[in-house]
């Protein structure tokens, strides 16, 4: 697949990015780049190959799920700039 100055203008105007006519060529040319490194990806043969998040294997640190209260309301409603009855209170924006 190739890309040519109009398709990258295209592409430009999709993303609302102001690109002069005389830097087309160059964007194509680097849109061509990358398309060339994703088909280098693809050529990769990954069958049997474990999918992974991160590149450093890492147990994560696991806590048990135990549901709580949190019982922090007064610490949280302290920032409110107007509560009530243990509520945040906003203004009625629905008549």
């Amino acid at each position: 697949m190739s890309i040519d100055t109009e398709t990258a203008a295209k592409v430009a105007k999709l993303a609302r990015i102001r690109v002069e006519p005389d830097a087309l060529p160059a964007l194509a040319a680097e849109f061509n780049t990358i398309l060339g490194f994703i088909e280098q990806l693809g050529e990769v043969d990954v069958e049997g190959v474990e999918p992974m998040t991160g590149v450093t294997a890492q147990r994560l640190k696991r806590r048990e799920d135990v549901v709580t209260d949190g019982d922090q309301q007064d610490r949280v409603l302290a920032n409110a700039p107007d509560a009530r009855e243990g509520f945040f209170a906003v203004p009625k924006v629905v008549e």
